[in-house]
């Protein structure tokens, strides 16, 4: 990125020197001595966005002197000043599954550029852009040696043609790098390696100019570099394309939340049992749209690790970003993991000069506060469903009968049930619950010696970045298998382990402290690199294991040390899912049982036969802390990143093809050129109304993008299955929806195909499905498909938390492709409303108090909504619904696009439109 000097900001361009370095920067401190307002109370997360209009002030790109004043105004104004500005991020972060598309993309609109008359190599990324290849690997082999190999081998078979298209990209396209699989997780790539604190560039003069290090993400977890002061979020993969393609971020000046840290963590608690009581105080106060900042004195004593973490769980408390001010850790951290020395000693300078230091006087202005003593914070876990249903340990089996007795309705166990389960008894058997034999199911396994029941641990996962990122839970997790394995414990031989590291240099610390010997031997050897279990990439359980979960109609459960629990994400098999620290997800696998309470309840006896309880495998702090200290080595970290975009052989032997435009495969599964930009024109449109269109879906409260966007695997009976049979693909070969982003073909058949989603049109039916022009239920891809071809409109009605979760462009882009032109929810969260609008989708929301269930919706309504050609931002709009028996109704409705350049965005047809119609325009 080239940096212009604006000419009114000019005169806050400063020179600062370090050492031998000399670097020109923008001063907040000049900007207030300019007059253009008092800058001492923002938040430092705010001061990173302030810097950005400064550095980009009047040159070109839409930022004037009153947007920067207006950030004086909001100190003064309590933490409150939702001006529209424009922000210009310094580069953008992907991952393979969010990013196969949007290079696809970037392939499809050299084409459409050359249609309309433009050179190809007007497409090109502006910005930086790291793609990280890190959720492809899947869990086929597990708790043996040969795990890793082979999981790296069958990923590259199934993924050959995607990883193909990927190095064309990377040779095709400027400021394009991509990071080869088996490296680590993208959001553990950044904090470890690729994130600077603070980054350098040239400006057009050639002159070095220093400023703070931000970015976008096609993943919703980008938020974990804000443990490193780093301001990043996550942004759908239309968003990020548009910020890589010269597009500053539209978005209003946010509140921000200071949630105040005092205190220090006892012992026996992890950094995960911290963030989950965070993400459950922050969900309870409301933080959608906001910035939190950490700060307070309880940040002297908590490692970067676990700040880290509390920042990667941001989409899970559900603020924009969860910010950590510079201070004397972030240095530290920086040192420890390989940065250059100079650029340590430049971070300082520039933190405390620009006004970016926390010391012991930091203390900013915030919009609303929240205060926690982590020296209340106990060990606990969060589920069965969502991140923010925080459960304390004592109370984790209790809760899991609560919720069982909600699954199941309130019986009497027949005499001769009760009578087998008694004689039965045992560990090995169905674990007999008193006053809940009516409520817990149990089915014998075919070849087995034991049964499982409602309850049952099938899956038990160290993976994620969330805490894989963080070597005391790591470490402590190692240190909990090396006291097992002492004691002649294994894990239960129902339960499917799993070791997945985000970074190599976790596999490299675990050994130099002799761990991952002790983890291999209770199950948790290492299958891969990668996200795996917690993007549902957790691979099939035991057949014989799923067949009987299937028959007795099972609540089978998982652990997993990851930050995302939703129904339907982890596996097909499990319907409870609990998120929980890494030496948890070691002590659940061998207990292998939520009805156990594993803070009083044996996990299982020793070799003499004596009761091995939790207190008797948990390590100190001071064991942690002490092998922490002596593995964990900047040496470590130098090593293993010092080849970190070569791969390993078999990516070096990836062939691809070269050219300016891609050269489609006509036969593809994988990738396929999409539609969205043939026969546009040069010039954009008008908005269209609604006009009498058609009800695909009415759906409930918290529907995430899971369940709208294609994810994890999918059968031969569902659309997208059929769709790959006809091409001749073996149901072995089908991978995932995920790995199939790059086809719109499969991804449109699997939009709003959740096995859990649930279409209230239909009354107690789950999947996606709803009823056809005739009335028939049919598939959601089939009824939309005969909805096209009448030239009917669609719109889907929704509850609260519309879109909640990940970032997932496709749950934009099938809703669009499915036809719906506009999405009627009681509200929604940012990242998915903002990807509706890239796509050309006008998401509204209801005022008034009326909600789908207020009106008595029921899917046999029409819709139309007039007026919208000359719609402004947040207008409300009169919507008129046609009843079945032919009564009407008006209501006031909120239009969602928010800001002037998204009412551009929807005239266009969508941002890539907007944005391919302007370089058209300039060719």
């Amino acid at each position: 990125m080239t940096i212009t000097v604006g000419k009114d900001t000019a005169k806050t361009r400063k020179t600062l020197t370090v050492g031998d370095q000399s670097v020109a920067y923008y001063s907040i401190p000049a900007a207030q001595a300019a007059g253009l307002g008092d800058f001492t109370k923002l938040p430092a997360a705010l001061k990173v966005v302030l810097e950005n209009l400064l550095r980009f002030e009047d040159d070109g790109f839409s930022v004037s002197v009153d947007d920067i004043k207006a950030f004086g105004e909001w100190a003064t104004n309590g933490g409150k000043n939702p001006r529209e500005i424009a922000y210009r991020p310094a580069r953008v972060l992907m991952q393979d599954f969010t990013g196969v598309p949007a290079v696809v993309d970037l392939a499809a609109m050299r084409d459409g550029i050359v249609a309309l008359g433009g050179d190809a190599q007007q497409i090109n990324p502006l910005n930086p852009v790291d793609l990280v290849i890190d959720h492809s690997v899947m869990i086929d082999e597990f708790g043996n040696p040969r795990a890793f190999q082979m999981n790296v081998d069958r990923e590259y078979e199934r993924n050959m043609e995607r990883y193909q298209f990927l190095k064309w990209g990377q040779g095709a396209f400027n400021n394009f790098r991509v990071v080869p699989p088996g490296t680590g997780i993208c959001h553990q790539v950044n904090l470890e390696y690729l994130a600077q604190t603070v980054w350098t560039d040239k400006d057009q003069n050639g002159e070095e100019v220093a400023y703070p290090d931000t970015l976008v993400g096609t993943d919703s977890h980008t938020t974990m570099v804000n443990g490193l002061a780093v301001l990043g979020w996550g942004v759908g993969g239309i968003e990020a394309e548009a910020a890589m393609l010269g597009q500053p971020v539209s978005m209003l000046i946010p509140e921000v939340v200071g949630f105040e840290l005092t205190g220090q963590m006892v012992e026996g608690t992890t950094g995960t049992d911290l963030v989950l009581k965070v993400v459950e105080m922050l969900r309870e106060l409301g933080v959608v749209g906001k910035f939190v900042e950490f700060y307070g004195a309880g940040l002297d004593v908590l490692p970067l690790a676990d700040r880290a973490t509390i920042a990667n769980m941001a989409p899970e408390y559900g603020a924009t970003c969860g910010f950590f001010p510079i201070d004397g850790e972030t240095l530290r951290y920086l040192r420890n993991t390989g940065r250059d020395e100079d650029r340590i000693a430049l971070v300082e300078a520039y933190a405390k000069e620009n006004g970016f230091w926390r010391d012991e006087n930091y203390a900013p202005v915030y919009t609303d506060t929240l205060h926690l003593d982590m020296g209340t914070i106990v060990p606990a876990i969060s589920g069965p469903k969502r991140p923010q249903d925080y459960i304390a340990l004592t109370d984790a089996s209790s809760a899991f009968g609560k919720y069982i007795t909600g699954q199941r309705p309130e019986k009497a166990a027949p005499a001769d049930e009760k009578a087998e389960m008694a004689a039965e008894g045992g560990p090995v058997a169905p674990h007999h619950i008193p006053g809940d034999e009516g409520h817990h199911k149990s089915q014998a396994v075919e070849g087995e010696d034991y049964k499982l029941h409602d309850g049952s641990i099938v899956i038990a996962s160290i993976t994620s970045c969330t805490n894989t990122s963080n070597p005391y839970v790591m470490i402590g997790a190692g240190l909990v298998a090396r006291k097992a394995a002492a004691l002649g414990l294994n894990r239960k031989p129902w339960v499917k382990t799993s070791l997945a590291p985000g970074s190599q240099v976790v596999s490299e610390y675990l050994e130099a402290a002799g761990l991952q010997e002790d983890l291999d031997k209770i199950g948790f050897n290492l299958v891969g690199y990668g996200c795996t279990t917690c993007i549902g990439n957790s691979g099939p359980i035991q057949k014989e294991l799923s067949d009987a979960i299937a028959k007795g109609d099972l609540i089978a459960t998982s652990v997993l040390s990851g930050n995302r629990n939703f129904e339907g994400r982890i596996s097909p098999d499990v319907r409870a899912n609990y998120l929980a620290s890494p030496p948890l997800v070691v002590a659940y696998a061998l207990a292998g049982d939520m009805n156990i309470d594993i803070t009083k309840d044996p996990l299982g006896q020793d070799q003499d036969g004596n009761d091995v309880f939790l207190k008797d495998i948990w390590p100190t702090s001071a064991e942690i802390n002490e092998l922490v200290e002596k593995t964990v080595t900047r040496e470590a970290f130098i090593s293993k990143y010092a080849d970190v975009f070569k791969g390993d052989e078999k990516w070096q032997a990836v062939e691809t093809s070269s050219g300016e435009t891609y050269d489609w495969p006509p036969t593809s599964t994988y990738v396929q050129n999409p539609p969205y930009f043939q026969g546009m024109s040069k010039d954009p449109g008008e908005i269209n109304d609604v006009v009498n269109a058609k009800v695909l879906a009415v759906l409930g409260d918290m529907v995430t993008t899971d369940h709208i966007s294609p994810a994890g695997s999918f059968k031969d009976t569902t659309p997208a299955g059929k769709y790959l049979i006809e091409r001749q693909v073996p149901v072995r070969e089908f991978n995932s929806y995920g790995s199939r982003r790059g086809n719109h073909e499969v991804m449109m058949r699997g939009t709003f195909a959740n096995i859990r989603i649930k279409n209230e049109m239909l009354d107690g039916v789950e999947g996606g499905y709803t009823k056809g022009p005739e009335g028939n239920q049919t598939s959601i891809f089939e009824a939309a498909m005969a909805h096209q071809a009448e030239g009917t409109p669609l719109v889907v009605f929704a509850g609260e938390q519309y879109g909640a979760g990940s970032s997932r462009d496709w749950a934009a882009k099938g809703t669009a492709l499915l036809g719906v032109k506009a999405v009627i929810a009681e509200n929604f969260e940012r990242i998915h409303r903002s990807n509706l609008v890239g796509m050309g989708v006008v998401p509204f929301e209801f005022t008034g108090g009326d909600t789908r269930k207020s009106l008595g919706l029921t899917g046999e309504e029409t819709v139309t909504i007039a007026g919208l050609a000359d719609v402004k931002p947040l207008q409300e709009v009169t919507a008129n619904i046609t009843f079945a028996d032919g009564s009407t109704k008006d209501i006031t409705l909120k239009c969602r696009i928010d800001t002037a350049v998204e009412i551009d965005y929807i005239k266009s047809g969508g941002v890539l439109h907007y944005v391919l119609q302007n370089l058209a325009k300039a060719a």
